[in-house]
């Protein structure tokens, strides 16, 4: 094989997982999938695993596919995944169980347990990162509040992307922008918050060295790369990308800065800005911001929102009674229907996990004094009329904590490709809305394994390489009056969790 510019993204999410090949022409990526996979938990006993050797033996396959098509070695091969989760290795390295996902039960009552021995705050103060149910801070806590044998056997802890970096190249390390998601690291930087852990009782030997993005793991073990028919005279590089999806995704978004607000948007939309210094103030606490890291030092400040799962619910419970929409066709309805007949609170926990989408937001319409939804077409606008208000509402709480006017918002993701949604934000918002990436996370992987190797010179250059390669759409705001006064009566369905102007201390 001759020396090539391609590099191998591997992007792994809790539903499927892909491979890329990002090719570097010297000015341009140009993506092209090599294979997709399905992932899903596993239940077993009663607990929700994840399928860690399949998704292994997927990956393997992708890289094989990627030897079969080219004559070129990859220039370099990076992963990123979903944060939290996490798997336990004993002292020869060898996987201790299959990782549980982030949805099993064995973190119920846990927030009440740890706070009753640190107060919330604190552990916000300490980490920056909001005290989540499923993160990893609340899982290994669960472990030790049922005496778990494997935290005496375990001699390495690695998260889900770097479980899979150690398989290729045996390198035990945590990549900083997905080991950020564990509420476990001090909020200062790449080191573990070993006072709290203590406090805890959590023990921190099996914690390993922290990378930052943008550097080398190691070279892809000669086994790995014998078994994928990839042979090199010199080994292919692994290299430590923005592990995090969500690190990787705004990696990827072209025109950031200080004026700049990003939404990944998708199943679940995440919104914040970029920062050099965490905010661990009582208003962000309250508000429930969290300090995530991002590529380059960066902070990420931002938060969660129930996304386009609305719809996706919606559109299951329409296939159940024999209605496949698509999502054309459903914009289509949504866009004629009559506007701000009726609102919903998207993160109420009415919509996290219903049994009946439509029946919860009827209900939830009902419970509110409002018109229920009674066509296919006023479901759907509720549902994106109702999130584009909520971006308002998060909008404006960063706003005042950074204080700045936040005057663009760039949305990423599969969400991006929704216009009606693109405008609706932009209207709700009274701000100029661009889109793209698509396929954000694979470009933001691609992205820094260029910085990595040297082909690109930064992470600002490498914006400006995927603005070049991508075809990017802007959004106007229209008829900000009405929206407004939707805004209002949003604001009483959905109040914020503190004054953004409180002046409120711990």
């Amino acid at each position: 094989m001759k020396s090539g510019r391609n590099f191998l993204a591997i992007d792994l999410g809790a539903s499927n997982g892909r491979v890329f090949n990002a090719s570097w022409n010297g000015k341009t990526f140009e993506l092209r999938e090599l294979h997709r996979f399905t992932n899903c938990s596993v239940g077993i006993s009663g607990h929700l695993h994840w399928d860690v050797l399949r998704l292994w033996t997927e990956i393997k396959n992708g890289l094989g596919r990627y030897a079969k098509e080219n004559r070129s070695i990859p220039a370099g091969i990076g992963i990123d995944a979903w944060g939290v989760d996490f798997a336990l290795l004993d002292a020869r390295g060898s996987l201790l169980g299959n990782p549980y996902t982030y949805r099993d039960s064995r973190t119920e009552g846990t927030r009440a347990a740890v706070f009753a021995q640190i107060p919330e705050h604190e552990i916000f103060k300490e980490t920056g990162i909001q005290s989540w149910q499923i993160n990893t801070l609340f899982q290994i806590f669960s472990m030790v509040q049922n005496q778990d044998a494997l935290l005496e056997t375990a001699a390495t802890m690695l998260m889900i992307p770097d479980l899979f970096t150690f398989w290729l190249t045996g390198a035990k390390t945590i990549e900083y922008t997905v080991g950020s998601t564990s509420e476990m690291l001090d909020k200062g930087g790449p080191e573990w918050a070993q006072k709290l852990l203590r406090r805890l009782r959590i023990p921190f030997h099996f914690l390993p060295p922290v990378t930052k993005p943008g550097t080398a793991f190691g070279p892809l073990l000669r086994e790995i790369a014998s078994e994928i028919n990839i042979t090199a005279p010199t080994p292919v590089p692994v290299l430590a990308v923005a592990s995090h999806d969500t690190a990787s995704t705004v990696a990827a978004i072209p025109g950031m800065d200080l004026d700049s607000a990003f939404i990944s948007s998708g199943t679940l939309s995440i919104m914040g800005v970029e920062i050099t210094e965490p905010i661990c103030t009582p208003q962000a606490f309250h508000l429930r911001f969290s300090n995530e890291r991002g590529a380059e030092g960066s902070v990420l400040l931002l938060c969660n929102i129930t996304g386009l799962w609305l719809l996706q619910e919606c559109m299951r419970q329409w296939r159940l009674q024999g209605n496949p929409y698509t999502w054309t066709g459903l914009l289509r309805l949504a866009e004629k229907s009559k506007p701000f007949r009726s609102l919903i609170a998207p993160d109420s926990s009415d919509f996290v996990a219903p049994n009946n989408m439509l029946l919860a937001i009827r209900n939830f319409c009902k419970r509110t004094k409002q018109p229920m939804p009674d066509t296919t077409g006023a479901f759907a606008r509720c549902c994106i009329e109702s999130l584009s208000l909520r971006y308002r509402q998060v909008l404006d709480s960063l706003v005042a904590l950074t204080r700045r006017p936040l005057s663009i918002i760039r949305v990423a993701g599969g969400g991006s490709l929704n216009r009606l949604l693109c405008q609706f934000t932009s209207n709700a918002t009274n701000r100029s809305v661009i889109t793209g990436p698509t396929e954000a996370s694979v470009m933001g992987n691609a992205l820094m394994q260029a910085v990595a190797t040297g082909h690109i010179k930064n992470l600002r250059e490498g914006r400006d390489v995927i603005a070049s390669s991508i075809k990017q759409s802007v959004f106007r705001p229209q008829t900000t009056d009405t929206w407004q006064e939707a805004f209002r009566r949003f604001q009483k369905l959905s109040p914020a969790s503190v004054l953004v102007n409180s002046k409120s201390s711990w």
